[in-house]
């Protein structure tokens, strides 16, 4: 996947970087792991401004954190909690879930919201609840703001600090995104396999 990354990345710069951080929004086995540390390397060849690198690589991923939470508000709580009373099984998700998820954002909002823009995996997932809970609009966009800066500043300066060897910091990195999203799909693998069995049970 790294590869035609770069390919992007060389062929469109600042341009390329703003576009592959949309994309890891909306799709998140894009990671901005390889993304950001390519665009410091760039900023330590002269290709290009650290400050244009981060810029680009911050409203890109803004854009997609938005988009997600955009959607899920409009989507709203009651036609999200009739959807899984009726498909919620195969997702693993009841509406006892969705309660939850209730309780715990309103306990930790927009700290959930700053910190998660940091972790691998979970930076697009956490504007779904934001918008469920109809967080507000403007305190969602400043904690998603400050998050994601911070993120691709500090990867873009890790790039551009390691130069030549940036790729020592892409590949141990990647692999805590992909692990990430790895136990997140074991974990909804073991509870759809466990809600199957007791759904065959309970027909029997």
């Amino acid at each position: 996947m790294s590869d035609w990354i770069h390919d992007i990345l060389d062929q469109f710069g600042v341009v390329g970087v703003g576009m592959m951080m949309l994309i890891e929004n909306i799709f998140p086995p894009i990671p901005s792991e390889v993304v950001m540390p390519w665009a410091g390397y760039a900023v330590s060849q002269g290709d290009l401004s650290f400050f244009g690198a981060v810029a680009a690589g911050s409203v890109g991923s803004f854009l997609g954190a938005l988009a997600w939470y955009l959607f899920a508000r409009w989507f709203g709580r009651d036609r999200l909690t009739n959807w899984v009373r009726r498909h919620g099984w195969w997702l693993t998700i009841s509406t006892s879930d969705i309660e939850q998820m209730e309780a715990w954002f309103a306990r930790w909002g927009h700290w959930a919201v700053l910190l998660c823009r940091m972790i691998p995996g979970l930076r697009t997932l956490i504007s779904v609840p934001a918008g469920f809970a109809n967080m507000a609009i403007g305190k969602f966009c400043v904690y998603t703001a400050v998050g994601t800066v911070l993120w691709t500043a500090l990867l873009a300066a890790l790039g551009w600090w390691l130069a030549d060897s940036y790729e020592q910091l892409v590949t141990p990195l990647s692999w805590v995104s992909t692990a990430v999203i790895a136990g997140m799909f074991a974990w909804w693998l073991f509870r759809f396999v466990k809600a199957g069995v007791i759904r065959n049970a309970a027909k029997s």
